[in-house]
């Protein structure tokens, strides 16, 4: 029970801290630490999503010979397209430039917090499931890989609460209020990934496509959010090295922790 809190507090924990720059920082974070951190955060969400999610997804339906592999690509598409809704309903994650949308009676710093907040959700239900799962004997997924996903998580959560913060403090707002908001922003991770839990009994004979669609959801924001952001400007090699440490080190602890 204790890793289970701990699993679901980190990700949470990593928008804290993110948020908390705007105690120590004047400006907004260094481009190159935000794509080291980008980077690392993309390859171990990656490789969580192969290693922690699809095929234990797969080795689930074992008993399916190859049509095993059905269940986790419908439910792979389904995270995708469940993230891809999300966009197109609510503002996205980073507009910080280029023409006002529909909801341009907005400010911007409304506009992040609401995506940031709405895009935690299915990230922490991520985490829920892969907790579930490891709960789950016949997932074939480890506590330390559930921990491991939720700590990428975090790490990609870091430079999202500082987003937040940042500009609101720029806006004239105090540095504890910046803070609270900014954290608050990554409240509803724990709520969601708590719920999937909660309702584990009742996805158990559906938890090969939860665990697909979690990686789907997963490698939706690192195409569409982590990856391009840390592709950006200058140092671009930095995520890609950030990247490489973290996939490497997600799949060594999935496999010998395993």
């Amino acid at each position: 029970m204790n890793a289970v809190l701990i699993g679901l507090l980190i990700p949470l924990l990593g928008t804290v801290l993110g948020s908390g720059f705007v105690f120590f920082m004047k400006k907004e974070m260094s481009p190159l630490l935000q794509k080291i951190l980008l980077g690392f955060a993309s390859g171990v969400m990656v490789a969580a999503s192969v290693w922690s999610l699809l095929i234990p997804s797969i080795e689930m339906n074992s008993d399916m010979g190859k049509a095993a592999v059905w269940p986790a690509t419908v439910g792979l598409c389904l995270g995708f397209a469940f993230l891809l809704l999300i966009d197109q309903l609510t503002p996205h994650l980073h507009p910080l430039g280029g023409p006002e949308g529909p909801r341009s009676h907005l400010s911007k710093t409304v506009m992040l917090s609401l995506a940031v907040t709405i895009h935690n959700l299915p990230e922490g239900m991520a985490v829920g499931v892969a907790l579930a799962g490891a709960m789950n004997s016949a997932s074939g997924i480890s506590v330390a890989a559930a921990l491991a996903l939720s700590l990428g998580i975090a790490i990609q959560n870091v430079p999202e609460g500082a987003i937040i913060s940042m500009p609101l403090r720029a806006a004239g707002n105090s540095r504890w209020r910046a803070f609270l908001v900014g954290g608050a922003s990554g409240v509803v991770e724990p709520i969601g990934g708590a719920l999937v839990i909660m309702l584990a009994s009742v996805f158990t004979p559906i938890m090969p496509y939860l665990l697909s669609f979690a990686a789907g959801a997963m490698l939706y924001v690192v195409i569409e959010e982590l990856v391009p952001e840390a592709s950006q400007g200058e140092h671009s090699n930095l995520g890609t090295v950030g990247f490489a440490v973290g996939f490497a080190l997600m799949m060594v602890l999935d496999v010998v922790l395993g």
